[in-house]
């Protein structure tokens, strides 16, 4: 198959302990993940990967394939490997459990790209940042890109700084978060499992910035849609609050 879809999902959490069982408009969030990603043109498969028997058993109570991966695993992108390794396809997309807000769309966004064009080992999206809250919240990741739309940083801080809008308040004009959506060719994704952690991941906490320490691209897609990434019982309710308004959680 050209392209399949993995969401790693974990039970432990530092912040949040079951984030991902914990109820959002009447089903777990893991579940309103897996049925946004399931609507995506792009991929051809659909699979939980997971090391908890309670994630297992509220994915398979749901309909969702799933299956076991070791308890191990020190990252996503490790369970990934681990997911795929005897699976023939040529595009891995690693889709964030904890993102039940995510759309269809932009699962088709990263996945196109790589197959246009084989050159490209790894894509992600951002999101232009609405206002100065935004860039200075450490828990935002932010992302500059160049003129092809390369990655060339990514950091919890406000880049590329600006020091008018930060002292007149002024909207951010250009900057980007970045949403940790990744596609990969099957076959940089063990690549980028054997490459050893770099300096600035080790500093800025950010397992990307690996991939651009050792000399390889990230291509970076912009997207319309926004998320949030549920790592604490406060997101679980901006998440909420977000969607009011919405008929479904589809987005359709």
């Amino acid at each position: 198959m050209e392209a399949i879809g993995i969401i790693p999902a974990r039970y432990g959490s530092t912040r949040f302990e079951g984030k991902l069982l914990a109820d959002f408009c009447g089903k777990p969030v893991i579940q309103h993940t897996w049925e946004n990603a399931k609507r995506s043109r792009a991929i051809e498969d659909l699979i939980i990967a997971t090391d908890d028997k309670r994630i297992y058993n509220a994915a398979r109570g749901f309909g969702a394939k799933v299956i076991y991966t070791s308890k191990a695993h020190k990252s996503g992108s490790d369970r990934l490997t681990e997911a795929v390794a005897s699976i023939d396809t040529e595009i891995v997309v690693n889709i964030q459990a904890d993102e039940p807000l995510v759309h269809p769309t932009m699962i088709d966004d990263v996945v196109g790209p790589l197959l246009k064009d084989k050159a490209i080992d790894m894509t992600t999206l951002c999101h232009k940042i609405k206002n100065k809250e935004e860039l200075l919240d450490l828990n935002v990741v932010k992302v500059v890109m160049d003129r092809k739309g390369f990655a060339m940083y990514f950091s919890r801080a406000p880049i590329p700084y600006d020091q008018q809008t930060m002292d007149n308040g002024r909207r951010p004009a250009n900057r980007y978060k970045h949403i940790g959506l990744y596609g990969y060719s099957k076959d940089f994704l063990f690549t980028f499992k054997s490459l050893p952690q770099s300096p600035l991941e080790k500093i800025e906490k950010l397992e990307q910035l690996r991939v651009i320490e050792n000399g390889y691209r990230i291509k970076v897609i912009e997207t319309k849609y926004d998320t949030v990434g549920i790592d604490t019982p406060a997101d679980l309710l901006k998440a909420t609050e977000l969607i009011k308004g919405l008929k479904q959680l589809s987005f359709l």
